[in-house]
């Protein structure tokens, strides 16, 4: 491929393409899982690469790791991979881009508490929630509605699904509490409550069984199964010889049990004010509560609005604390500069890899030639040349930080015709605000705006789409895209 003829003049200068052909290659899969060499593939190695041509191989099927070049064998392989690609100017933000740009937009207004915002357990249990009042009540009926505990303890909460974190916040910080006295051994990983909302033809089957039964009607709101999956995960964690401590908590082990205590240890910690939380069968059921004086002799709960006078004194109050504890705003920066080692960007990686996707070893040699290491020659930018970016063609680290803290690398290839990115490593401690899908937006954004100046630079690449793995899939919510089609390449 030495010289090959360029498709963009701007790019002429960039050197030359040398590659070394290295033949099909047989491998495990790592999308499949498969234990044998399913995966098969045609591999180069390049010493070089000019821009125009590694986007002529991304347009043939192409990707790269570093300098090594790979092109599944798609007749062949186990999981099928198609280059998936978009176009900037056309792209239509869905609801939920919609979401996660308003999530981060509310976080950097000072909005958004991680604590709140985030489904994630804390590390420390014996530390309050920051939406919890300091002298918040311990009884588990309250005198409020649910509507006013949300307004009232999480009062910037436009949407459900982040009120539905707090509750899950709450469930993790009682089993944190209850568990801290626990040895259960470094082993096991206690996963995180996930609170759920209840359809509506579960919340009728749930009222007939209590007018069944005599008892007080009242809302189911949310659910949350959490207790089934502590279970399974000290089970399958713990080894077969056991302590006398880990013994006697495994013979009391159960859904039900594990959900009373968390019931009990909920009531304990208090600030679920509006609702009234029940072990059910191994759920953590949260009813909407109310005041008892509200409720007719056949024990039916009678909405009750709140009087303006006392809407304005709830009001006022929010003003006041508003006032008195000023919101902060942060800051968000994002800078690109040319691919090359960086400590601080490698810290942030080895805790991306240890804690999201598991990984035991991570070295700085495997780091630099995964994601530092490119054979993309540089192309700087040239004066009143409209056919090169200001940033100019090669490989490139985005960073992300915010009010001066690195939280997410986006590493990409700017080319004549696209940015394509490549991987994204984010700090997991603000994985509530999903950084993946907020930089796939911004990497968007960036195409739309660099189009301007650079006419020939529309696409956005997103790498491989492969249906047969799930978490593949979501590259097809970015809308509308293109698959290349592995025979006429088109």
């Amino acid at each position: 491929m030495a010289g090959g003829a360029s498709s963009s003049g701007g790019a002429r200068d960039g050197g030359e393409s040398v590659v070394i052909d290295y033949g099909r290659r047989r491998t495990t899969c790592g999308y499949c899982r498969s234990s044998g060499p399913t995966s098969i593939s045609h591999g180069m190695w390049a010493n070089s690469l000019k821009a125009d041509d590694y986007q002529a191989l991304l347009d043939r099927g192409w990707r790269r790791s570093g300098c090594f070049l790979y092109k599944p064998e798609m007749e062949r392989t186990c999981c099928p991979s198609y280059t998936i690609r978009l176009k900037a100017n056309d792209f239509i933000c869905s609801k939920e881009h919609g979401r996660v740009l308003k999530k981060m937009q509310r976080f950097l207004d000072g909005e958004l508490d991680p604590q709140v915002g985030s489904p994630q357990r804390k590390a420390s249990p014996t530390k309050r929630s920051l939406s919890e009042p300091s002298n918040s009540p311990t009884s588990k009926v309250s005198k409020v509605s649910a509507n006013e505990f949300q307004e009232a303890t999480c009062p910037n909460f436009l949407k459900e699904d982040e009120f539905i974190c707090c509750l899950s916040s709450k469930i993790n910080e009682a089993i944190d509490t209850y568990f801290q006295g626990v040895i259960l051994g470094s082993t096991v990983q206690l996963p995180k409550a996930v609170v759920k909302t209840v359809k509506p033809q579960v919340k009728k089957k749930v009222g007939e069984a209590m007018q069944k039964n005599k008892a007080g009607v009242q809302d189911l709101v949310y659910t949350c199964n959490i207790s089934f999956q502590i279970v399974a995960a000290v089970r399958r964690a713990l080894p077969k010889e056991k302590s006398a401590n880990q013994t006697e908590v495994l013979a009391d082990l159960s859904p039900n049990s594990v959900a009373e205590k968390l019931v009990m240890t909920m009531e304990r910690l208090g600030g679920l004010a509006g609702f009234e939380v029940k072990a059910c069968n191994g759920h953590l059921n949260f009813y909407s509560a109310a005041n008892p004086a509200m409720q007719n002799h056949t024990g039916a709960v009678v909405p009750v609005q709140a009087s303006d006078k006392t809407s304005r004194s709830k009001q006022s109050s929010v003003n006041k604390i508003s006032a008195k504890h000023p919101q902060k705003r942060k800051s968000l920066e994002i800078r690109m500069s040319t691919s090359h080692f960086d400590p601080e960007e490698f810290a942030l990686y080895r805790k991306y890899q240890t804690k999201v996707h598991k990984e035991k070893t991570i070295t700085e040699s495997s780091y630099r030639r995964f994601l530092v290491d490119t054979p993309i020659v540089f192309v700087p930018p040239k004066s009143g040349d409209n056919t090169v970016p200001p940033c100019g063609f090669g490989s490139f680290h985005q960073q992300y930080r915010i009010d001066g803290k690195l939280v997410a690398v986006g590493v990409v290839d700017i080319l004549p015709k696209c940015l394509s990115s490549k991987y994204l490593f984010w700090d997991p401690d603000l994985a509530f605000l999903s950084l993946g899908k907020y930089t796939a937006l911004k990497e968007i954004d960036w195409v739309k705006t660099t189009h301007e100046h650079c006419p020939s630079l529309q696409y956005y690449y997103l790498g491989y789409y492969i249906h047969s793995c799930n978490k593949m899939r979501y590259k097809a919510a970015y809308r509308p895209s293109e698959l290349l089609c592995p025979v006429r390449y088109e």
